[in-house]
């Protein structure tokens, strides 16, 4: 669904016509995106795609990231095409409303339920994208942001669902509870017990590589006309991170392992396509994806704390995504013994 504006923001039509060349007809705010807000702009000639960065952005680092998109794009890769303004710059900051422009691709995401095509195309997709940005000078460099990862404060994390639940636990007591608080009280105390797996599971992670990535390919993230992948989008700035982390987190995605019976299947085509498009992948980062997906989920509180602390721009659709990442987590503690055996099943294969 989209919500169309009946006053659209004046400022941002006012940037398509001055500074992109472009009358919108209509512009129609999107929802979808908690970083930035998204609108669908029908002009004349064309459809295009709107980002309106929020104060604070770093838009040197989110110009980077549009150039990784373009990279990708000149390897091959289906991406969406950045429209620059007159100046021939990739965001245009000429008001205090940052916007980029992109064309506008046809297209869906699928959350949950690929099909073995859309699986397949979009585990060889992620191998591709790997294996361009593994020669890049900055795959060499550090990872701060591995390093932050690995160091997981356990006492922190604690206190934080405490914190949580005591204001879901106050708002229920107050008769002022919304439908979520009682979910939440439940699924925050469950997580609170499921945080003693984490040392048991850090120990067990062998030394993964970290490169450049996408930074964010998720489903949410790949567009399909039916099965045809149309534009792989929203590409994040080039910072090294592990390649275990973003194969394990598309194949193992939280809406597919919480809602369908065939979620280790479609893990399995997904990584077998990826690994024939990146052959020299390391076998530990393989092995690794599916615990380093649980750690990931078992870690991260985004959309509960969210919800408590600091409301996204689209909380209802954070509110529902914290339900099946925490169902998620359940399922992929069960099925440890399963994922390890699919994962080193497929490199013994290659």
């Amino acid at each position: 669904m989209t919500e169309p504006t009946t006053e659209p923001p004046a400022t941002i039509t006012d940037v398509l016509a001055h500074r992109y060349r472009l009358a919108p007809d209509c512009l129609v705010r999107l929802p979808i995106g908690q970083g930035t807000t998204n609108y669908r702009a029908t002009c004349a000639s064309r459809d295009v795609f709107v980002k309106n960065y929020p104060p604070g952005t770093d838009l040197a680092r989110e110009a980077d990231a549009i150039e990784l998109s373009a990279l990708a794009g000149r390897h091959g890769i289906p991406v969406a095409g950045l429209l620059r303004n007159r100046d021939g710059h990739p965001i245009d900051t000429s008001t205090p409303y940052a916007v980029s422009v992109w064309e506008w691709v046809p297209g869906a995401v699928v959350t949950s339920d690929l099909t073995a095509d859309q699986a397949h195309t979009a585990g060889a997709t992620l191998g591709r994208i790997h294996a361009t940005f593994a020669t890049l000078p900055a795959s060499t460099g550090p990872s701060p942001q591995a390093q932050s990862w690995l160091a997981v404060d356990l006492a922190d994390l604690a206190a934080t669902i405490d914190r949580l639940a005591d204001i879901a636990q106050t708002r229920i007591a107050a008769g002022a509870a919304d439908p979520f608080d009682a979910q939440a009280v439940r699924t925050l105390t469950e997580r609170r017990a499921s945080i003693d797996e984490i040392p048991r599971l850090m120990g067990d992670l062998p030394k993964l590589t970290t490169q450049v990535v996408h930074g964010d390919y998720s489903p949410v993230n790949l567009l399909f006309d039916r099965d045809r992948l149309t534009a792989v989008i929203d590409f994040r700035p080039p910072d090294p991170f592990f390649v275990a982390y973003e194969v394990g987190r598309v194949a193992f995605y939280p809406n597919t392992v919480a809602t369908t019976t065939d979620w280790l299947t479609t893990a399995g085509t997904l990584i077998e396509a990826y690994l024939q498009a990146n052959p020299t992948v390391a076998a530990d980062d393989i092995h690794a994806c599916a615990r380093v997906a649980l750690l990931q989920l078992l870690t991260s509180l985004y959309g509960v704390k969210q919800h408590y602390l600091k409301p996204g721009l689209l909380q209802d659709a954070l509110d529902e995504f914290w339900i099946l990442r925490h169902r998620a987590v359940r399922v992929l503690l069960d099925h440890q013994a399963d994922t390890d055996a699919l994962l080193y099943d497929l490199t013994a294969r290659r």
